[in-house]
């Protein structure tokens, strides 16, 4: 096996500023001829790791390359998929988090598309081309989200609206106790109108499978590095949005997500950084000083629930 080759420098630490960008304009591409790079973060992963690489095999007829960013110790299936031709990059500073390892994936490519996508995560048959087809239709996308779908064949709610402070507060609030809430219902409706079969604007979409546009990913600066796992994807569709491009959902491209993979045993420290996430997103949209009260109420809110969501964690596994 080759020697991995050495980390490129990573975009600049910090929040990038979400301003409002000139509305951009993408050069078309090659469609028979169009590269991808596809960037999968892993921790320590097990056999889906090789279920991801077999079935993204047959995801495209494109030219793909797959970029593992290793956050993890060394295991035989990562050498497994290097030795198949994987490129395998680890930072010098351990687990860097999952946003700031999919920026190093990223880092350095040429590729007309870049695709950041969990390891747990099974690829149909063409699916990825549905994506970058529906992509390279509408020059204003800058992300792009398949339909995923949980192992029972349920629809996730992979495309939402971002955020406001009464859905959010209300959705971080009542969520864990009342799931049927109407704060929650109306975050997640983006999802619920998606039942046509085309393609559809959305505020944010999930990390666990979206292409991105390089000339969109490299204006906003890709995903902010203080998110270390949670949220980046949902600031990212923010960032991008104020940028003038389009999150696009699209229901035609499949894929399954066996979600939790590598946390399932010892859920309560993930619990923890999807609200510490939460925190920091609101608190960025809701920094001003006059602005206290609201952050209070914030923090009173997701500690509640990041309370109830460990006990009852706690007590499934019981």
């Amino acid at each position: 096996m080759s020697t991995p080759p050495t980390p490129q420098p990573l975009p600049g630490d910090g929040h990038r500023s979400a301003q409002a960008w000139p509305h951009p304009v993408a050069p078309p591409a090659d469609t028979a001829s169009a590269r991808v790079r596809v960037i999968c973060v892993v921790y320590n992963p097990g056999a889906e790791l090789r279920d991801f690489a077999t079935t993204l095999a047959a995801a495209s007829t494109r030219d793909v390359d797959l970029v593992i960013v290793d956050n993890g110790e060394p295991t035989d299936v990562v050498r497994e998929i290097a030795a198949l031709g994987a490129t395998v990059l680890r930072h010098p500073d351990g687990n860097v988090g999952y946003g700031r390892a999919a920026n190093l994936g990223a880092a350095g490519s040429t590729a007309d598309w870049l695709v950041v996508a969990n390891p747990d995560v099974r690829w149909e048959p063409g699916s990825l081309d549905v994506l970058i087809d529906a992509a390279q239709a509408d020059p204003t996308a800058g992300s792009v989200g398949p339909c995923i779908l949980n192992t029972d064949g349920s629809t996730y709610p992979s495309a939402r609206i971002l955020p406001s402070l009464t859905v959010g507060t209300g959705h971080a609030v009542f969520h864990a106790v009342w799931p049927g809430n109407p704060w929650t219902r109306q975050y997640k409706q983006a999802e619920q109108a998606l039942a046509t079969g085309r393609p559809h604007a959305a505020g944010w979409l999930s990390g666990a499978c979206l292409l991105v546009r390089p000339a969109a990913w490299a204006q906003v600066g890709g995903f902010d590095e203080r998110y270390f796992m949670f949220f980046e994807d949902v600031d990212l569709g923010d960032r991008l949005g104020r940028a003038g491009w389009r999150n696009v959902y699209v229901p035609t491209a499949r894929v399954t997500h066996v979600q939790g993979v590598s946390w399932k045993s010892s859920p309560a420290p993930m619990i923890r950084a999807h609200h510490a996430s939460a925190k920091q997103y609101l608190f960025d949209r809701w920094g001003a000083w006059w602005q206290a009260p609201v952050r209070l109420a914030l923090s009173l809110g997701l500690a509640l629930r990041q309370r109830i969501e460990i006990a009852r964690s706690d007590h499934e596994r019981r």
